[in-house]
């Protein structure tokens, strides 16, 4: 069974710059972390993989080469391998052209499921996993906070907002994973050290050597004009970014009843205009 994870690296600190020329995140200089869905998504696939001695875990990451570092760390964690997309004809896509090259990658790949992060942390859109799925033509499960296979068939426990949803697929599908109530494992001695070994390489030969393909533009040139993809790819763009306050003056309520204090918060809700 394989089974592809696909995850983004995101800033570890609130302490970002944006781009003025076209009010995209500056990353350099920033340390960054696997987004917590996407670490989820890792998790879930090698649980499946602790059961199921055919499984093999991919885990894909697009951006600069500092991605290696997230792979190597999901290849401690029990990741079979790891693929990182990076190029500068990638740089500065929003959701759809991030997708569309991310799907054009996978199409080379075999695979039974494809596990992404319900959002990133840095971007709040929820877009690429879906917007994945359908580029490939397969089913599409969001939201998913559990899941089990049977056959080929997936069947997941979907969160909506007041209920559960507990759906079927037919494998191949994508799945996008809600990651707060699951905790990835850590990653192993044993793994830290397979994963320090892994060598990188643009065709993946001995999987025991290299562990780790990065692949540029030129892998899927032939199927994808430059002019699709990243920045001139995109049809959104950010028009502006304000930064937000925190208002550090409020009004102090004291010596009511949980009545009163219940009744003065309404109040102030209704003076502020929110209701």
């Amino acid at each position: 069974m394989k089974i592809l994870v696909c995850i983004k690296q995101v800033p570890e600190t609130t302490n970002i710059k944006i781009n003025p020329l076209d009010n995209t995140l500056m990353r350099e200089g920033i340390s960054a972390i696997i987004n917590p869905d996407d670490k989820a998504g890792i998790e879930l696939a090698l649980r499946i993989k602790d059961k199921r001695e055919d499984a093999d875990v991919t885990v894909i990451t697009m951006g600069p080469s500092e991605g290696i570092k997230a792979l190597r760390e999901a290849i401690a964690m029990g990741a079979d391998d790891g693929i990182l997309i990076t190029d500068e004809v990638f740089s500065g896509g929003d959701t759809y052209a991030t997708s569309l090259a991310i799907s054009e990658f996978i199409k080379t790949l075999e695979y039974d499921l494809i596990i992404t992060g319900r959002r990133a942390i840095d971007g709040e859109t929820g877009q690429t996993g879906p917007e994945i799925a359908e580029n490939l033509g397969i089913p599409q499960i969001t939201h998913c906070t559990e899941f089990e296979i049977e056959g080929n068939k997936l069947i997941a426990k979907r969160q909506f907002d007041d209920r559960y949803h507990i759906i079927e697929a037919k494998m191949p599908c994508l799945i996008s994973i809600i990651g707060e109530k699951i905790n990835p494992r850590y990653m192993t001695v044993r793994g830290i050290f397979d994963s320090a070994k892994s060598n990188s390489s643009c065709e993946k030969k001995d999987k025991k050597k290299d562990r780790i393909r990065v692949l540029n533009y030129d892998y899927i040139k032939e199927k994808i004009e430059a002019s699709k993809l990243g920045l001139k790819g995109s049809p959104t763009f950010v028009k502006e970014m304000v930064q937000g306050i925190s208002g550090k003056n409020g009004d102090k309520l004291t010596g009511l009843t949980e009545e009163e204090a219940a009744e003065a918060i309404f109040q102030k809700i209704i003076e502020r205009g929110f209701i």
